[in-house]
Parts: C-alpha cells; structure tokens; sequence
C-alpha cells in the first residue's frame, strides 16, 4: 500500500484553513454573533441574588436621625401591615404570636447596626476597645468594653452618674473618629 504524506497534508491544510479564513463574506451589518459551538448547562447563567439578610439596610455611624427614622420607616410600615404599631408594642425580641410572626415577615426590613458595631463584624470588638479608649481621652473615668459583645458600658459597679454622662455626650464623636482612622 503506497502512502501519500503529502496529498493527506495538503487535504488537511484545506480542510483546516477554510473554518479559519475570511472571505469578508461573513462582515455584516447585522448584530448576529457568529455561530460557535458551545457547552450548554442546565445550570443558571447569573449568580444567585443575596439572601434577604444580605440585603437589609444598615445604619452608620455618621447617621443623622432623620437618617435613622428614614431608614426605619419600611420596617415600621411592614409591621404595621402585618398588625403590630411598634411604637405601642414591643416588637424586638418576641418571637411567638402575632408580633412574631410579623417579625418573621418583616425582619429583612429591620436595619442591621453600623458594620463597626456588628457582632459579625470580626473587627467589631477592637472598634469597641479603641472607642473606650478615646472615652477615656475624653475624660470618661468608668468605661469599658462589654463582655459579652461589641459595644461599652459607662458607669462602672459604681453607676458613676458623670461617667454616664460624659459618655453619652462622647460616644458619637468617638466613634466617628476611630472610624476615620481606621479608613
């Protein structure tokens, strides 16, 4: 049997070379892409959307309370459809009955807290530890960091009344300031 190396090279380089030529034919005006051959899944083409948690809103520091009230207003209003005036009832924390079950179908509504102050925040506690330290710039003698989460408590086992206060009057500018620097 003869073999033909040649003839069989010349025949492939053809057969080859036409699917890679261009005659300037296919150069349309029309938006249709050319056609190529593709793996087709059932899979979906776009990414899942976020889970209701990932989507509710959240407060910030910088907040103002219109801010605050504005950004309450779609959970205030889904309670109220769903029968709970939360400014006659307490809401938080009940998880039974009909304020429950309006909570279950409003709580992805419900502002989460400032990201600096989220117990999900694995930083949440340090931006606590350098509040209470800018605190006690500030002249807040009984404040600490809270031990079961983000956040500091003013007073002391004393209930120091000034430290109270002081607190109080300097947590927000304290709070900015950590952020700030943090950025």
């Amino acid at each position: 049997m003869r073999k033909y190396p040649m003839a069989a090279l010349l025949l492939a380089v053809m057969i080859g070379g036409t699917g890679c030529s261009n005659t300037g034919s296919d150069q349309t005006d029309t938006a249709e892409p050319p056609e190529v051959a593709t793996l087709r899944s059932d899979a979906p083409s776009v990414a899942p959307s976020a889970s209701p948690a990932d989507e509710r809103p959240r407060e910030r520091l910088d907040d103002t309370e219109e801010d605050a009230k504005a950004r309450a207003r779609p959970y205030e209003k889904c309670m109220a459809d769903h029968g709970v005036d939360i400014h006659r009832e307490r809401a938080g924390g009940t998880t039974s009955g009909r304020i429950g079950k309006a909570n279950k179908a409003c709580e992805n509504l419900l502002p989460l807290p400032p990201w600096e102050l989220d117990p999900a925040n694995p930083e949440a506690r340090d931006f606590a530890r350098d509040v209470v330290a800018c605190l006690k710039e500030k002249g807040v003698r009984y404040v600490e960091v809270n031990p079961d989460g983000p956040g500091w408590s003013f007073g002391g086992e004393q209930n120091d009344a000034e430290s109270i206060s002081k607190g109080m009057r300097f947590s927000p500018e304290c709070e900015r300031e950590v952020a700030a620097k943090r950025k």
